[in-house]
């Protein structure tokens, strides 16, 4: 088990799979990768339609990825799928969303994509007004 500590002050336990050693405390690190990869981008994705003034409740990402047979066992399709739940949204501007968090400001997604097939989609979930 390693505790990761970051510079801003905060704190995540590693762990790896009983079988590997390790006795399953925490996420896998290549589970850690795609974790911020999606924080990344979902944060993206919500301030974007902020800005764009859509009334936004909830922004999930969900990534499916593969990895090589070999070791290193790398990347080698990552795809995010996410759900953006709220009021009246346009598809225009989610899809405008995703794709400027895909080609300019995710970090993480950016340079996974140097290496790894990133592929995204969304789907909306409009809330009644009510």
């Amino acid at each position: 088990m390693f505790l990761g500590e970051s510079g801003s002050g905060h704190a995540v336990i590693m762990d790896g799979a009983p079988e590997n050693g390790g006795r399953n405390l925490g996420l896998r690190p290549m589970e850690m990768l795609l974790t911020g990869m999606g924080g990344c981008t979902a944060f993206d994705v919500k301030m974007i339609l902020d800005k764009a003034r859509q009334n936004v409740s909830d922004c999930v990402a969900e990534i499916e990825a593969e990895r090589a047979d070999a070791v290193p066992a790398v990347f080698t399709k990552i795809h995010v799928h996410f759900i953006v739940t709220g009021k009246g949204l346009s598809d225009k501007a989610v899809a405008r969303a995703v794709s400027l968090s895909a080609e300019k400001y995710c970090s993480a997604s950016i340079m996974l994509s140097k290496a790894v097939e990133i592929t995204h989609d969304y789907e909306i979930v409009n809330v009644d007004e009510a």
